[in-house]
């Protein structure tokens, strides 16, 4: 029963998110009807000119790499909150909850507030986040590992100190900043946004995703185990202690990545895994696919309503995802049949 539901599943969201790709290609302050976006596609993928100039620079330049940047980002996230909810064993758990993303936000804001490397544009700002997102990883690990143990407990009480720490830092460089736009700047970046996407911002997130996911399947009968406790785990065989860094390393790198080309998008990583559970069940090989199509999904469509919502303007991507996931999230875990264990 489970799998035949699971492989009718996983298709027809693959189906659902094509066409929700294709679809988001034409909203924008000016919309671009589907037919047109097809002709686009089809003389770029056949290497024809292009019968509008303009509609295929709107189309293939700027939304196009926008939306598969929200694919690759949305399906990342959602992988990355499913292992973390999985390495706390907490249901709760969401993949800034290691604090990185609040180490991107220090690396994000000193660029912005300091001017330096203004020329680089979004190269700088997303190099001072990546960089402030594996010294935050470094120093939380390094932290946890002192303190007695990398234990879920500890690992995420952790996180969340020095999170508010970074977050406070974040805050004290817009606050000393003389710039006035600086602090719209940085506000605007760690609600997170897509807007700065282009051909040139996928390679490395959409590598780091297909590896990140891949890695996760591959372990998904020892994630089963971790679910039942360390104990259970250990029992049948699982290197728990190994496994534990190794999905620490895992997700920092995962979320260092997304956080500095799209900010801090909250939620997808929270809602996404829950509702792929309630369509495909709570194991791993077959959870961690639905994962990725449903926050792929999820975030395409996201993305393109902001674009569409207060035209010609835009709102970060990250309020949306906010009012639409925390309904979402009581939602589900009203249904009665909801379980976040193994079955």
């Amino acid at each position: 029963m489970i799998r035949a539901r699971v492989s009718l599943a996983l298709p027809q969201l693959g189906a659902l998110l094509l066409v929700a790709m294709l679809g988001a290609t034409g909203f924008g302050a000016e919309i671009v009807p589907v037919s047109a976006v097809l002709d686009t596609l089809g003389a770029r993928l056949t290497g024809t000119t292009p019968a509008d100039l303009g509609i295929d620079t709107i189309v293939w330049q700027l939304r196009v790499p926008r939306t598969l940047l929200a694919a690759v980002v949305g399906a990342g996230l959602a992988l990355a909150g499913a292992a973390m909810q999985t390495l706390v064993r907490n249901p709760l758990a969401d993949p800034f909850l290691l604090g990185v993303s609040s180490g991107a936000g220090v690396g994000a804001a000193a660029v912005i507030t300091s001017g330096l490397f203004a020329g680089a544009g979004i190269w700088a700002l997303s190099g001072g986040a990546l960089v402030g997102a594996f010294g935050a990883a470094t120093l939380i690990f390094l932290v946890a590992v002192a303190q007695g143990g990398f234990t879920p407990l500890r690992l995420v009480l952790t996180g969340t100190v020095l999170g508010s720490a970074f977050a406070a830092l974040s805050s004290y460089l817009v606050f000393r900043s003389t710039d006035p736009a600086a602090a719209q700047s940085v506000l605007f970046w760690l609600l997170g946004s897509l807007a700065g996407a282009d051909w040139t911002t996928i390679a490395l997130p959409l590598t780091v995703v297909l590896i990140s996911g891949g890695a996760l399947i591959a372990i998904s009968g020892w994630l089963d185990a971790l679910t039942l406790g360390a104990n259970t785990a250990s029992s049948i065989g699982v290197p728990v202690p190994r496994l534990r860094i190794g999905l620490f390393i895992l997700l920092a790198v995962l979320v260092g990545v997304l956080v500095a080309v799209s900010g801090g998008i909250g939620f997808v990583g929270l809602v996404v895994p829950h509702a792929a559970r309630m369509i495909v069940g709570p194991r791993h090989r077959n959870l961690l696919p639905a994962c990725a199509l449903c926050g792929a999904l999820f975030l395409v469509i996201a993305d393109a309503a902001t674009r569409v919502l207060v035209r010609p303007t835009e709102i970060p991507v990250g309020v949306l995802t906010g009012l639409i996931g925390a309904p979402t999230f009581l939602l589900l875990m009203g249904r009665r049949r909801y379980q976040f264990g193994t079955s």
